[in-house]
């Protein structure tokens, strides 16, 4: 019996998941003393109880009716969600998600967060296996890249939205692949498909939409590599490229509303506020950023591109470290801008844009995780804040300089042979 040398990584990767969302519990009971992954708690545990006091109330809550009627169905018997998570849907949706893993777990908080961390486990491992059936010989940074990474484990495990809406961004890019690109068991990947979307929408949609450049390059690369003639491949390459960017605007503007508070008026509107403050107050003390002064105009926001990639990618840097936890992920930014320095230095731009090309995933990886942390150090300006929201870009941008450096060391053996 042949077994797929990949799997020894499985256990491993499921225990550090596992210790993660263990010490998300810890950390937020003993050290913050209370705060989101409590209160996701807490609300769940009165749905709980509310299932014993009036089950045709819980279902009316369980499915989304948040109407002030059913809020005064919970009482001191229950307990009451807090009341910030009820009135905002997207944060509500956490506690209507957890809510059947607490009933599992008999209302024990620790249990709970293992539950969850074990069931969001399984979109990210999807995701590894995806890049190992790409590239087979770098399971291992792989590995680090997408089950190791500590900010990533610890972030991702807890009861939290990013442990959700991380796993779902990994099921999303797993069943995208294997429904458009592989065309493999379309039924079913079209389902995990559609799931890991509603999951993102209800919680965070904003990932989603920064899904979408990437998937039409992946698909746009797709259908241009599968010509044959590199005439004709060269001739409708521009006609594909422009088709699936305009689908692509159609849909954004289309589901806009989708967005909300998350739509991209919204957002600008956030980040300027944000940027503002800094320079009226320090309100954050010492523990934020500042990419600059913009406004909401097109060429102003992109200015700002250089600078919000980068804090959202290697920031805090060592010495902006604040707390024990964002030391944690200080170091960690310090090892993925050692790695990208040099691979700057050893290709260059001219390289590194010539090997982007040589494959549609690392493509995908680097066009997603670039806009996404676009996205991110635009609108955050607190470190606290941005070490949890950017973890859905890490694994694609670290698994991406791990392909970068493996062709990099291809090409300096066929230059030695």
């Amino acid at each position: 019996m042949v077994t797929n040398p990949v799997y020894k990584y499985y256990i491993p990767g499921l225990f550090a998941k596992i210790a993660g969302a263990i010490a998300v519990c810890l950390i937020y009971v003993f050290y913050y003393e209370g705060g989101d992954t409590t209160g996701y708690f807490k609300g769940a545990t009165s749905m709980v109880n509310l299932f014993f006091k009036d089950a045709g109330d819980f279902f009316s809550v369980l499915l989304g009716d948040l109407s002030d009627k059913n809020r005064f169905v919970f009482d001191m018997n229950t307990g009451w969600p807090p009341l910030y998570m009820w009135e905002d849907p997207h944060t509500f949706f956490v506690i209507q998600f957890i809510t059947p893993l607490t009933f599992l777990a008999f209302k024990n908080f620790i249990l709970t967060a293992i539950l969850l961390a074990w069931l969001s486990y399984l979109g990210i491992w999807k995701l590894y296996l995806l890049f190992c059936e790409q590239f087979p010989q770098l399971s291992k940074e792989f590995a680090i890249a997408i089950l190791f990474v500590p900010s990533v484990v610890f972030w991702g495990s807890g009861i939290l939205k990013d442990t959700i809406t991380f796993s779902a961004t990994c099921w999303f890019t797993y069943s995208f692949y294997k429904l458009f690109a592989k065309r493999e068991k379309m039924l079913y990947n079209a389902l995990y498909l559609i799931i890991s979307s509603y999951l993102l929408v209800a919680i965070k949609p904003y990932i989603l939409f920064a899904l979408l450049p990437g998937t039409l390059l992946w698909l746009s690369y797709d259908k241009i590599i599968g010509i044959r003639s590199i005439f004709i491949r060269v001739l409708i390459a521009p006609f594909i490229i422009v088709l699936f960017t305009g689908a692509g605007y159609w849909v954004f503007n289309s589901f806009s509303d989708l967005l909300g508070d998350y739509s991209t008026e919204k957002v600008l509107e956030k980040a300027i506020i944000t940027q503002e403050d800094l320079t009226r107050s320090n309100q954050y003390g010492q523990n934020y950023y500042d990419v600059g002064k913009f406004d909401a105009s097109i060429s102003s926001v992109l200015g700002k591109a250089p600078a919000a990639i980068s804090a959202t990618l290697f920031r805090p840097f060592l010495w902006e470290a604040g707390n024990p936890v964002i030391l944690l992920s200080a170091i960690e930014n310090t090892l993925i801008l050692g790695l990208t320095i040099w691979l700057l230095l050893k290709l260059r731009i001219i390289g590194i844009f010539r090997l982007i090309g040589k494959h549609p995933l690392i493509l995908f990886a680097l066009s997603f995780s670039l806009f996404f942390a676009f996205g991110v150090g635009l609108s955050t300006a607190n470190f606290g804040a941005l070490v949890r929201y950017k973890i859905p870009a890490i694994p694609f941008f670290v698994a991406s300089l791990f392909i970068l450096k493996y062709y990099y060391h291809i090409g300096i053996s066929s230059r030695k042979i």
